[in-house]
């Protein structure tokens, strides 16, 4: 892989999508941006009073769709201005992000923001439910399928408000993997098998 190439990974919750861009980004030896998005809006913001949980928090205040509901990508304007600043400020680091370098970006409506980008690659990373539920109870502090899944659907609801677009749809992304078939290793070798024959 010679040519710069933004990887945005999106993942349902309990897949292991987080650790699959985390291999992904080691074995390419470029940076990883997930968290840090957050911070640095909130920074651009003057927001600096507010702890990562609250900026969570924040983030996903998003209002329940309705019979009245116009997506964000409308402008619409049935959010509160914290949170579409927040979106706002966010997009702007994502573009800056990707302009600066090659990188994988995890979530943040990433693959939406970047659609554009000749040199973007947008994963969705999923898994059967029986895998997500066996990693709920080791990995991510005991949490049912059914929690697991209320923080996809929070997800999907974000995604759709800012996007207008249906989160998991497989035709939005580049590529589509299932972390309960193989190991995530051979996943991210997988992927990178992609993306030097798309570069070639």
């Amino acid at each position: 892989m010679n040519e710069k190439v933004v990887i945005t990974v999106s993942r349902q919750y309990g897949c292991g999508g987080r650790e699959l861009a985390t291999k992904l980004a080691e074995k390419l030896n470029i940076k990883l941006y997930d968290r840090q998005i957050i911070h640095i809006a909130a920074a651009k913001l003057g927001i600096n009073d507010l702890s990562e949980s609250d900026l969570l928090e924040l983030e996903n205040q998003v209002q329940p769709l309705s019979l009245s509901f116009i997506p964000f990508h409308s402008f619409g304007s049935h959010m509160g201005n914290s949170s579409r600043g927040l979106f706002l400020a966010e997009t702007s680091v994502v573009r800056k992000l990707a302009q600066d370098g090659s990188c994988v970006i995890l979530g943040r409506c990433a693959d939406y923001v970047l659609e554009n980008d000749p040199n973007h690659f947008s994963i969705f990373v999923c898994a059967d439910d029986a895998y997500r539920e066996k990693r709920g109870t080791e990995t991510y502090d005991g949490k049912s399928l059914k929690e697991l899944d209320a923080e996809n659907e929070k997800r999907a609801g974000y995604y759709q408000y800012y996007t207008g677009r249906k989160w998991g749809v497989g035709s939005n992304y580049d590529l589509v993997v299932n972390t309960s078939k193989i190991s995530l290793d051979k996943i991210v070798d997988g992927i990178i098998e992609y993306i030097n024959a798309i570069q070639r």
